[in-house]
């Protein structure tokens, strides 16, 4: 439910109206407290309570209007927030004008390399250091990270480059301790719908990064970051990193078009992982351009200084250089769209 004041109601008729939802057990957000103020109402509500609601409160004095938000994502929609959200994370701004650029190793597998690629991705150009301390592998045999050592790595990384840190959190009991060293929380394709984990990183006031799962719809992944928003933290970005299908030549298949459908749907930013897209490090430069290109606010790449010697996801990590030639095309890129966009070519 939508709750429209009108632009010249008193302070003190907007908090009849939040007391009034308050008295029946629910919680009032406030969608908007500028010129026009505008309340949301997000659980769902029986149909008796809904007219009920809608009685009481047409007759309230400094009430306009009343409607719905239309989806089963609230806070996660454009209807609650029209204006994009920005999330600041370090000097950089994530879901502002210029794309944002995550990169560095699948996994941090030694303080050495993880100080060398840092460097690396630092000088190319990036703004945001990626890397993997706890891995969900498919196989229980493969390299699963190095846990806090891990972190510590990273932590040390960022101290060196200045380069804020994203790296992936796997449970609810670990989010404490990753939140300690992380500036993002991950959570990765396989935990898109671990709810649990969900809301305790909502618990948080740190900045979170969903990746879309493998079979997810994109549906299924806005009401993901619904799960997050619910507890109150608003500093969300969605991932699209490909999805499962019968193609067998890339590692996955990247969902173009969720760019700017996640983008119609919701005022959060979206970013794009080629890497994980296509999983060979020869198609990630074009995969990157295209996301680029249908309005990604940023990209997430893995970069490894030896990737054939990699301990996961080598395939699909460039090579520092193969890194900084995709970097110089970026920004050329993203001013051409913003270009289009501009002079009404979208």
């Amino acid at each position: 439910m939508v709750i429209v004041m009108r632009e010249d109601c008193r302070k003190k008729q907007v908090g009849e109206v939040l007391a009034a939802i308050r008295r029946r057990g629910l919680k009032p957000r406030m969608i908007s407290a500028t010129s026009r103020v505008v309340i949301g109402i997000v659980e769902d509500l029986a149909g008796s309570l809904v007219e009920e609601l809608r009685s009481l409160i047409l007759q309230m004095d400094g009430v306009e209007s009343i409607g719905t938000f239309g989806a089963s994502w609230k806070l996660v929609s454009r209807s609650f927030r029209n204006e994009r959200t920005t999330i600041r994370v370090g000097s950089s701004l994530i879901g502002g004008p210029d794309p944002v650029v995550m990169a560095g190793p699948c996994a941090v597998e030694s303080r050495e390399g993880i100080m060398e690629i840092a460097q690396a991705v630092k000088e190319a150009g990036a703004a945001v250091l990626r890397g993997g301390a706890f891995k969900p592998r498919t196989s229980p045999y493969s390299f699963r990270g190095l846990g806090e050592e891990g972190l510590e790595h990273m932590a040390e990384a960022s101290r060196m480059t200045g380069l804020p840190i994203v790296t992936e959190v796997l449970t609810p009991e670990d989010v404490p301790l990753v939140a300690r060293y992380a500036d993002i929380l991950q959570i990765g394709a396989r935990n898109m719908q671990n709810f649990a984990l969900l809301e305790a990183v909502g618990d948080t006031d740190k900045p979170a990064l969903i990746k879309r799962g493998l079979m997810a719809t994109v549906k299924e992944l806005l009401l993901s970051a619904e799960y997050i928003l619910a507890r109150g933290n608003s500093r969300v970005m969605f991932c699209e990193r490909g999805i499962r299908t019968f193609e067998t030549e890339t590692r996955n298949t990247l969902d173009i078009s969720a760019v700017p459908l996640l983008k119609q749907h919701s005022h959060l930013p979206v970013i794009v992982d080629p890497s994980h897209a296509v999983g060979k490090r020869e198609l990630v430069s074009a995969v990157a351009l295209a996301a680029i290109a249908a309005g990604a606010d940023g990209l997430m790449v893995e970069v490894h200084t030896n990737p054939d010697k990699a301990f996961s996801d080598g395939r699909q990590s460039l090579t520092p250089e193969a890194f900084h030639a995709i970097m110089r095309h970026v920004p050329a890129v993203a001013a051409a769209v913003a270009t289009a966009y501009n002079g009404g070519a979208q």
